[in-house]
C-alpha cells in the first residue's frame, strides 16, 4: 500500500485527530526505521519514549513470540502468572509496596487521582468534608481523558472540552511561595511531573519538590509524581524523582513498560492502597499475560542498560552544550539522562529545524512550540548522538550563523529575525 493511498484512506475514515508527517514506515531494527520508500531513519524519538530498547529487540520478540503462543487475555476475573513478578520488580526499584495495571499513561492518572480522593475520605474521622482539593502544576501535561485534563496545565488542552473535575488549582513551575499560598488543609494531593515532557523538559527543582513532599506531610495529603514519560531508566535512574532525594506516595508509569505493547501502572505504598477494595477500580484489558511478560523482560534488559543510559546521557548533554556555545538561537539546554531539550528563540525556527532533520533521516520532535525533544533509545552509541550533533549543527547553521569576531552577540541575534 503507498503513502497516497494510506493519506486518502484515513482522510475518509479516521477522526481528524493527527497532524502526521507524510512518512509511512514498515520496519525498524534497533535505533533505526525505514519507510515505504526503503530510506533509513535514526530514531531519536522512539515513539515518544516508548520504544526505549529501540525496534524488533530480540529479547522482546522472543518474549511476544512464546507469550503470543500461550495466552494473551484472561481477563482479571482470574490470575496468570506474571503481574505479581511484574509488580515485584517495579516496588523493588522504586521502595513502593503495590501495583495496579491499566492500559495507558492517562488511565494511570486517573487511577492516581481517584486514589487520592479516595484515600482522603477514609482518613476523613471527624464528619467534616473530606480533604478534596488537588494541585497541579502550570505547563504541565498528563493525558487526554477528564480527570487527566482537568489537571494539565495548558489551556490549549483543556478549554476545548470544559468544565472539566472540579477542585483543581494550578501552581506556578517551580514557584514555591506559589505552592505554599496554594496549599492548605482542602488539599488531598499534590500532583507533578518530576520533569514536564510535552512542557518542554523542564524539571522540577530540588527545593520546589521537597516542600511539595514537606507540605504533604504535613497534613497526610498524598504526593503523587507523574513519571509516565521521565520514569522508569529514562533520566539514567529508575525514576526520576530518585535525583531528588524523596519518596512520593503514589507514582504513574506507562510508556517503555512494556516495550511498544500498552501497558501503564500505578505504584503506591500500603499504607495509601488501603483507601481501595474490590469494585472501586478495574480494568478490562490492563495487565494482561502478553504485556506482563514483555515488561519483565524489559526491565531485566533495562537493569544492565542503566549505566550506558547514565554516560550516553552525559555525552550527548555535554555536545549539546557545546553547540550552544556555537550558536546563539539556542536558549537552554534541559534535562536528565536520555530526556533532553534544546530550547530555541522562535516557534517556527523550531518547526524548520525539526523538517530539517527529517529530510536528513534523523527523527525527532518539537514540543511547547520551541523546544526540540530528544528521547533516543536506551541502546544508542556515541556515534549515533554524533549522527545527530552533525545535523543539528547543519540545520542551526542554515538560520543561525555563527558569530565573527566582528559581530555582536546582539546584531547577531537581530539578523536571525
Amino acid at each position: 500500500m503507498s503513502l497516497a493511498s494510506v493519506i486518502r484512506s484515513e482522510q475518509k475514515l479516521l477522526l481528524p485527530t493527527y497532524d502526521r508527517h507524510k512518512i509511512l514506515f514498515e520496519r525498524g531494527r534497533g535505533v533505526y526505521l525505514w519507510d515505504s520508500r526503503g530510506r533509513r531513519y535514526l530514531d531519536f524519538l522512539s515513539g515518544i519514549g516508548v520504544n526505549a530498547l529501540g525496534h524488533g529487540h530480540p529479547v522482546i520478540q522472543a518474549a511476544l513470540k512464546r507469550q503470543a503462543g500461550r495466552l494473551i487475555h484472561t481477563s482479571n476475573l482470574f490470575f496468570h502468572e506474571y503481574q505479581a513478578e511484574l509488580a515485584a520488580l517495579l516496588t523493588r526499584i522504586s521502595g513502593l509496596d503495590r501495583a495496579f495495571f491499566c492500559n495507558s499513561g492517562t488511565e494511570a492518572w486517573e487511577g492516581a487521582l481517584k486514589l487520592a480522593r479516595s484515600y482522603a475520605r477514609v482518613q476523613n474521622s471527624n464528619g467534616h468534608k473530606p480533604k478534596w482539593r488537588i494541585l497541579a502544576l502550570d505547563n504541565s501535561f498528563h493525558g487526554r481523558t477528564f480527570g487527566s485534563l482537568a489537571t494539565t496545565g495548558q489551556a490549549k488542552y483543556r478549554d476545548p472540552f470544559a468544565p472539566l473535575l472540579p477542585g483543581v488549582s494550578f501552581v506556578k513551575f517551580n514557584d514555591t511561595e506559589d505552592l505554599q499560598r496554594h496549599f492548605d488543609g482542602s488539599v488531598c494531593a499534590i500532583c507533578l511531573e518530576t520533569i514536564q515532557g510535552e512542557g518542554g523538559i523542564r524539571p522540577l527543582s530540588p527545593e520546589f519538590l521537597q516542600l511539595a513532599r514537606k507540605l504533604t506531610n504535613s497534613t497526610n495529603a498524598l504526593l503523587i509524581l507523574d513519571e509516565i514519560q521521565c520514569g522508569l531508566g529514562r533520566t539514567g535512574r529508575y525514576f526520576a524523582y530518585q535525583h531528588y532525594g524523596i519518596q512520593p506516595d503514589v507514582v504513574t508509569v506507562a510508556k517503555p513498560l512494556a516495550a511498544g505493547l500498552p501497558l501503564g501502572a500505578i505504584l503506591t505504598t500500603n499504607r495509601v492502597a488501603t483507601a481501595m477494595h474490590p469494585g472501586m477500580h478495574g480494568t478490562t484489558f490492563g495487565g494482561g499475560p502478553l504485556a506482563c511478560a514483555v515488561a519483565i523482560q524489559f526491565l531485566r534488559l533495562m537493569e544492565k542498560l542503566m549505566p550506558h543510559v547514565r554516560a550516553t546521557g552525559a555525552y550527548f548533554s555535554a555536545q549539546l552544550e557545546d553547540l550552544k556555545a556555537r550558536h546563539s538561537c539556542i536558549r537552554e539546554i534541559r534535562g536528565l539522562g536520555l530526556m533532553l531539550g534544546i530550547e530555541l528563540d522562535s516557534a517556527d525556527f523550531a518547526k524548520q529545524v525539526v523538517n530539517q532533520l527529517m529530510q536528513h533521516g534523523v527523527l525527532i520532535n518539537r514540543t511547547n512550540e520551541t523546544v526540540l525533544r530528544f528521547l533516543p533509545p536506551y541502546i544508542i552509541e556515541k556515534k549515533h548522538i554524533d549522527q545527530v550533533i552533525r545535523e543539528l549543527a547543519a540545520a542551526l547553521s542554515a538560520a543561525s550563523p555563527i558569530p565573527t569576531p566582528r559581530q555582536s552577540h546582539k546584531s547577531t541575534a537581530r539578523s536571525q529575525r
